[in-house]
């Protein structure tokens, strides 16, 4: 709370510490494209192409405000950043966006742009000096200049061929990172659990006991599963991404499998649990038929006989084995 009552108010700062603000802003957002276009230049050059020239032209914008505080205020420039100042728009941080994908960095990007020529013009009404407003103005005219000339990069390093490219490769990053672990995970957990919860469930008859094998063998399956995948590729020279992403997609997924008919068996009554355990296990074999199908190109007869005739396998032999 003291950090925030120290903070300024926009309206209480000269329009030395605003040109001030101005030239920190634009060098905060040119090390953020530089960062942007670092991030993306293995997979995406094109784009990281981009971000570098937006860097360049806020490094140019930068400049001219340097210039134009040295002819009015002299050299010496006030230390004033973005935090500083109360209702200042701020920046994610940069690891929060990069790893959510290349068109949520470029919304990201464009974000930027926007909100920096929004504030701008919204102090620039609210001001009643003809200088501060004048300079105001000018600042909110230049952020739409990035604007425009962030589309001029894009149509220069971006053409059809390349967007396709581009856009393709995206989704196979992301089908190696998260939908292909996720997948096998879930596969793992909706089908190897099955005779340990079904053999627990018909031998015992105990609600809360089958139910606590299955919470066991599910969070014991989704670690296993975790740390292997994590473990077993770090994504170097397969290019299937962070060893860590794809550890958590299938660690979750596969612990998510299993609870699915695991859960059931919080309701006492044995035979209404097991019916409602049997309708999830029919649907999770389903979905994964269907996400294989979906997303993995895999013919529909093919994921039909490898999952639903597997997992009818493994849940028949749990209830065999639980029964005798």
């Amino acid at each position: 709370m003291r950090f925030l009552t120290q903070r300024r108010r926009f309206k209480d700062l000269t329009e030395q510490e605003v040109l001030a603000l101005a030239i920190s802003s634009e060098e905060d957002d040119a090390q953020i494209y530089r960062n942007y276009a670092q991030q993306l230049r293995a997979e995406f050059p094109d784009t990281a192409k981009i971000f570098e020239g937006m860097a360049k032209e806020e490094d140019g914008h930068r400049q001219a405000l340097i210039e134009l505080h040295r002819k009015r205020f002299g050299e010496v420039i006030p230390l004033l950043r973005r935090e500083h100042v109360a209702g200042y728009y701020v920046r994610r941080p940069v690891w929060l966006i990069e790893n959510l994908g290349i068109e949520r960095i470029r919304e990201e990007a464009e974000g930027m742009e926007r909100d920096a020529e929004r504030f701008y013009l919204t102090a620039a009404q609210r001001t009643q000096d003809a200088d501060t407003r004048k300079l105001l103005g000018d600042l909110a005219a230049a952020e739409a200049g990035h604007q425009r000339r962030a589309g001029e990069l894009t149509d220069e390093h971006l053409d059809d061929a390349s967007l396709e490219s581009e856009e393709a490769q995206s989704k196979r990053q992301f089908l190696l990172t998260w939908v292909q672990p996720g997948l096998a995970g879930l596969m793992d957990g909706s089908v190897s659990t099955l005779a340990p919860i079904f053999a627990t469930a018909f031998a015992t008859q105990s609600t809360w006991t089958t139910f606590l094998v299955g919470l066991a063998a599910s969070v014991g399956a989704g670690i296993s599963m975790g740390f292997t995948e994590a473990a077993s590729d770090d994504g170097e020279l397969s290019g299937r991404g962070s060893p860590w992403k794809r550890g958590f997609a299938s660690g979750i997924m596969t612990t998510v499998g299993g609870l699915g008919h695991a859960l059931p068996y919080l309701i006492t009554d044995f035979w209404t649990a097991t019916a409602l355990a049997f309708i999830v296990v029919f649907i999770e074999l389903w979905a994964i038929v269907w996400i294989q199908n979906r997303f993995m190109d895999t013919p529909f007869l093919r994921a039909t006989f490898q999952v639903v005739l597997g997992g009818a396998l493994v849940f028949a032999a749990g209830v065999i084995i639980g029964g005798g």
